[in-house]
């Protein structure tokens, strides 16, 4: 298993030049070793295609970050032979990125009707205006410069899902996206083996896979399985049924939809983001609803709780989300009521679990019954594949060289394993990481290079400008608080005019803490008096003065290191 061979150390931010002959590389710029930011770069000597341009959620660790999104450095580099994205499917994980990358890049976005709207909801939200989008459908092929791509129908969690057979010189890439196979589907669409064993027939060169439940042995259950699990919930709940799921998973939507006809109750929406995932997919025909059983929000309390399902957002308990202020009764149209039911109907991704542990706990609070993750009832099933699907799409493929994606690298690593189980030589896995540069040449393949692959920060309206230095400063505040010193001084007779003021948030509470005040200003004085006697008058100097005795003073009082500004006025 080749994890680290190469013509350039892994920490350079290198790439060796292209060889003479014909090539292709193959560039994650995010999601090898981690959850999220998928995106892959394809290159030719004269031509380039990514597929897909996600984001990801900030860690507990980046304060104050509303999304991460890739690099697009190595892209900037090779504007010129940028053709197209070809977009898998409409996940955020794999499109949230696209806004962002269509503000720098005039090329064409490729995908099935439902990923295309869900591309253009965001883009209208963030304003970037429209853009050159190509409509296609499973089994169709497009071709820019000399790289053909042929989509290929999969089964995931969310309608117009396909896997890319990406045509080089060199010959055939094979990115699975994110993918199960799933025998019972609910659109009576399973994945389409022809086409993939056909591909593996030909002969594919490499493959990329989905890594997600790598280290789930056995089969990811049908879809069906929760439809199985709502009837016996919608059997027993005694009043209303709150269901939440991702926004965009329309086979699970359309379950809580057949159900509710099922049992007779009305259905009511909540969440912009799930609204328009269901515009878009009733408009599509990807999902079917009943207009005489839908109502909106305000006429839920026309009907009897035991005649009403609400489908809402909120699945991760992110803050701002419709359930998480449901459980707060924060919201201002719908309020959770004794004898409710509420479905969870998704696992937490890694890092949300407090959140969403927080959530159910409040839940309870206000008397609900909920149904989650660690219940009996499998209201929930994964959208990716397990072990034993993951070594059949090896064995219909059968690749001379398999790169893991879309996972930690503990799930690559795995899933390289199973790559050579299936007789992958162990030389032809690479387990790579973001940024790191695969070259494929009729000779060989080989590591050749590191390419920025790194997280870019969105906070705000600003985009990259949030750098570690931004996020060791968020975290010294949240750990120890910060302390200003205001003083004005005399700047011709080095005399203290006024102050010095101490002003304090997050050290200790001021209003009580009078006695710490003074003895920090006398100290202040103090360092104000030494610096005259010495005859320092240079501004900075005597902040820096005030800053290290100050930082002294607070530490041997309190044990704490607050971030301390001095701020010194002349007059």
């Amino acid at each position: 298993m080749n994890q680290s061979n190469g013509r350039s150390p892994a920490t350079s931010l290198i790439v060796a030049e292209p060889p003479e002959g014909p090539y292709v590389r193959i560039v994650p710029l995010g999601g090898c070793g981690e959850i999220g930011r998928n995106m892959t770069v394809i290159e030719t000597r004269d031509d380039l295609v990514v597929v897909d341009c996600g984001l990801m959620f900030p860690d507990d660790d980046m304060l104050g970050v509303d999304i991460v999104i890739n690099d697009f450095s190595y892209l900037r580099e090779r504007r010129d032979k940028f053709r197209a994205l070809l977009v898998t499917h409409g996940h955020e994980d794999h499109i949230g990125g696209i806004p962002y990358l269509l503000r720098e890049f005039e090329i064409p976005v490729v995908g099935t009707p439902l990923s295309l709207a869900l591309i253009r909801a965001k883009l209208r939200d963030q304003k970037a205006g429209d853009r050159l989008f190509v409509s296609i459908e499973p089994g169709q092929v497009v071709t820019y410069g000399a790289i053909e791509t042929e989509f290929i129908h999969i089964n995931h969690s969310l309608a117009g899902c396909c896997a890319l057979a990406i045509h080089t010189e060199v010959g055939t890439i094979f990115h699975t996206g994110d993918f199960k196979f799933d025998q019972t589907p609910i659109d009576g669409k399973p994945a389409d083996f022809a086409a993939i064993a056909g591909i593996g027939e030909d002969g594919v060169l490499c493959m990329l896979s989905d890594s997600t439940n790598a280290e789930r042995p056995g089969h990811t259950p049908s879809e069906r399985v929760v439809g199985d699990a709502f009837a016996n919930i919608f059997a027993r709940a005694p009043g209303r049924i709150i269901v939440t799921s991702f926004a965009s998973n329309v086979p699970r939507i359309q379950q809580v939809v057949d159900q509710a006809v099922r049992f007779g109750r009305r259905i009511a929406l909540l969440g912009r983001s799930l609204m328009n995932v269901v515009h878009y997919s009733t408009e599509l025909g990807y999902l079917k609803l009943p207009a005489d059983r839908m109502i909106r929000l305000e006429q839920i309390d026309e009907y009897p709780p035991n005649e009403v399902v609400i489908i809402t957002t909120g699945s991760q308990g992110e803050p701002m989300s419709a359930l998480s202020r449901l459980a707060v009764r924060d919201h201002p149209r719908v309020k959770i009521l004794a004898g409710d039911t509420v479905v969870i109907s998704a696992t937490p991704i890694p890092g949300n679990e407090k959140s969403v542990g927080k959530t159910i706990n409040n839940l309870y609070r206000l008397g609900a019954t909920v149904v989650h993750g660690t219940s009996s009832v499998p209201a929930h099933v994964s959208g990716h594949a397990s072990q034993e699907e993951l070594l059949l799409m090896l064995n219909l493929v059968r690749p001379k060289y398999f790169i893991p994606i879309h996972g930690e690298y503990r799930m690559l690593v795995m899933h390289a394993g199973l790559a050579q189980k299936t007789g992958v030589e162990p030389e032809n896995c690479f387990v790579i990481e973001n940024g790191d540069v695969l070259e494929f040449t009729p000779g060989g393949a080989e590591k050749v290079g590191k390419t920025y692959g790194g997280n870019v920060m969105v906070d705000g309206s600003g985009v990259g400008d949030i750098g570690e230095a931004v996020l060791r400063d968020r975290k010294h505040l949240s750990a120890d608080g910060i302390m200003m010193v205001v003083v004005t001084v005399d700047a011709e007779e080095a005399r203290v005019v006024a102050g010095p003021d101490l002003v304090s948030r997050g050290v200790f509470y001021l209003p009580e803490s009078e006695d710490v005040t003074r003895e920090l200003e006398r100290r202040v004085s103090e360092i104000l008096s030494g610096c005259s006697a010495e005859g320092i008058r240079d501004v900075p100097t005597v902040k820096e003065h005030i800053r290290q005795g100050l930082s002294k003073a607070v530490y041997e009082r309190t044990r704490r290191k607050p971030i301390v500004i001095p701020v010194v006025m002349e007059v």
